[in-house]
């Protein structure tokens, strides 16, 4: 008689302090959700484009929100810039995700960027160069669900869920339930 197989082990939190909890993360990216289409004064002509990794799921579930409140399903795909940035020389062991372009391209569509936490402000710089080689929007919009601020380049978010004051020492660590089977954002 075999041993009935074991449990996986629940994640880890992390340390530090939870500054979104699961309901506050569905909460921010409803926000932003509305906001996304009260700008765009709808649905149409909108696609999301997630940065691997977060900002694929956050995408995602934004594209779900606003399908529950238009009844529309807005294009979703993600966008790798791991080739496009300029640290891959002190950074080099990164491993690249594909690149998903939803069906439609993004000429001549409002591309909505979606990442996790903007920081300097250099991943957005490399997405929207990795975009150059999709086609060319006609506007492109950034949402992320942290801003933590410290920026390098100028550059700022369009939708924000969370402005989080740092301190360029402290780690700033979204979870989602998704790819980590934990849902929260933590400073330390």
């Amino acid at each position: 008689m075999s041993a009935p197989p074991a449990e996986p082990a629940a994640p880890e939190e992390p340390e530090g302090r939870v500054v979104l909890d699961a309901r506050d993360i569905a909460r921010a990216l409803t926000r932003i959700a509305h906001e996304l289409l009260e700008r765009n004064k709808g649905a149409s002509d909108l696609v999301l484009l997630g940065i691997p990794s977060r900002g694929v799921p956050l995408a995602r579930r934004i594209a779900a929100r606003i399908k529950d409140v238009e009844g529309v399903a807005v294009p979703v795909g993600a966008l790798d810039v791991t080739m496009y940035r300029d640290d891959l020389r002190r950074h080099p062991a990164r491993s690249p995700h594909p690149t998903e372009v939803p069906p439609g391209g993004v000429d001549g569509r409002t591309v909505v960027l979606v990442d996790d936490v903007l920081y300097s402000g250099r991943t957005v710089r490399a997405a929207l160069d990795a975009m150059n080689d999709l086609g060319r929007p006609d506007v492109v919009r950034l949402a992320v669900l942290v801003d933590r601020g410290h920026r390098e380049l100028p550059i700022r978010a369009d939708h924000v869920g969370k402005n989080l004051p740092s301190a360029r020492t402290e780690r700033v660590m979204v979870r989602l339930d998704e790819p980590d089977g934990l849902e929260g954002v933590w400073i330390q």
